[in-house]
């Protein structure tokens, strides 16, 4: 529960962090955006100063629709004020689409001391956001009103303009940030859906498999009995019956045994063991129980001591595991163990001449449940080699199987060496 907390926790955290990072990239971009602007503004200032400095049609025209002189037009005062705004309104809105602004702007002509004023046809609110940039005028238009002439530019909401600009960034961030975190999510909620599943799982495992000791437990007893008084025609059958009996108490401690290993509710006590002799033992009990099924059982073991961490009895039934599906699945071919030491590693490699696994099935035999098309006429559950990798994994250790079809199938257990 801590750790799923602490999963939680981190995931906030991070999400946060992301957050934080997209924001002061945005900051950063938006004083890139507004430097930018500043820069093309102040070209297109310095072409209209240029432009507005001698005499042509529109400083003319200016001029008299600032002095409301119409000596040289047959138009009213106030037309002639408003015509020369709009054609300098043109002139604006044509010099700021050169530099690539299409901002919504406005402008004011003035006079210091504002004895001639001229402004644009649209004029924004005084509670917008305003951005002004003033330009003084020389030339032509100070000669003639005999005062310092100022053009000052206006802008609104540049801010959102900006974000308009950086859409192409700022909407696919948001989008991918969204995205990564609906998948973390359904992520986590899957496993611990899936965690939660495994956990009642191996609950009800439990729980059937105790159930199920007890009833084993009493054939077991009941069959010593019987062997007593049983007569020579009946001892086969009995013996038979203690022998799947075992089979069966076999198969519900390796079914516990995984579930405990899964659910870490037991956790590997590793002593430092020379686990030579070990495997000896182990040897020599395989060839014997193999020899009454008339199966060759060869191994080989290099000289000297083999020190490694180990839990003995779950390493001893994972051997014996791999070594009892070589017997299930070779068809009756020869058995080879051999040990030996390498690069500071036990190898123990077990290697069968039986049909082999399709290179198709080869990365699936480990996983619980599993069990190749090859497999499924003889009984069994799909957990042995599953059990087998938990306790390599255990052990700090890997394992390989190399199986070619109708060649046979080899498994090499590698653990590490404790020098």
């Amino acid at each position: 529960m801590n750790r799923k907390y602490l999963y939680i926790a981190l995931f906030v955290v991070s999400v946060l962090g992301l957050f934080v990072i997209q924001y002061q990239y945005l900051r950063i971009s938006l004083n890139l955006a507004k430097v930018q602007f500043d820069r093309k503004v102040a070209e297109a200032g310095a072409h209209m100063q240029e432009e507005l400095q001698t005499q042509n049609q529109l400083t003319f025209l200016i001029a008299q629709g600032l002095t409301q002189s119409t000596q040289y037009f047959k138009l009213s005062s106030d037309s002639l004020t408003d015509a020369s705004r709009h054609f300098l309104d043109d002139f604006v809105t044509q010099q700021l689409n050169e530099q690539g602004i299409e901002v919504a702007h406005s402008y004011r002509l003035f006079t210091r001391d504002s004895t001639f004023y001229l402004k644009a046809p649209r004029e924004f609110p005084l509670e917008e956001d305003i951005n002004t940039y003033t330009y003084e005028l020389d030339g032509y238009l100070p000669q003639v009103l005999g005062q310092n002439v100022f053009l000052e530019l206006q802008f609104v909401a540049l801010n959102r303009y900006f974000l308009f600009q950086l859409n192409g960034l700022i909407l696919p961030g948001l989008l991918f940030s969204i995205v990564i975190i609906l998948v973390v999510i359904w992520v986590l909620r899957s496993f611990y859906w899936q965690r939660k599943i495994i956990t009642t799982t191996n609950e009800f495992i439990n729980n059937l498999t105790h159930e199920l000791k007890t009833p084993v437990f009493a054939i077991g007893i009941a069959t010593k009995l019987l062997q007593k008084d049983a007569s020579e025609a009946q001892e086969p059958v009995i013996s038979s019956i203690r022998q799947q009996t075992e089979r069966l108490k076999l198969h519900i401690e390796k079914v516990l045994e995984l579930a405990r290993l899964e659910s870490r509710k037991k956790y590997f006590n590793l002593t430092r063991i020379d686990f030579r002799p070990v495997l000896i033992d182990l040897c020599e009990a395989f060839k014997t129980t193999s020899e009454l099924e008339s199966v060759s059982f060869y191994f080989s073991i290099d000289e000297g001591s083999f020190p490694i961490q180990a839990e003995p009895l779950h390493l001893e039934n994972a051997i014996h595991s791999v070594l009892d599906n070589a017997r299930k699945y070779g068809e009756g071919s020869a058995i080879a163990l051999k040990a030996y030491t390498s690069k500071r590693q036990l190898h123990i490699e077990i290697s069968d001449q039986g049909p082999g696994i399709p290179p198709s099935e080869a990365k699936k035999v480990f996983q619980k449940y599993y069990r190749s098309n090859s497999q499924t006429s003889i009984p069994g559950y799909g957990l042995g080699l599953s059990y087998v990798k938990e306790v390599i994994k255990k052990h700090k250790g890997t394992l390989h199987l190399q199986s070619e079809v109708t060649k046979g199938t080899t498994v090499t257990l590698k653990i590490p060496i404790d020098a």
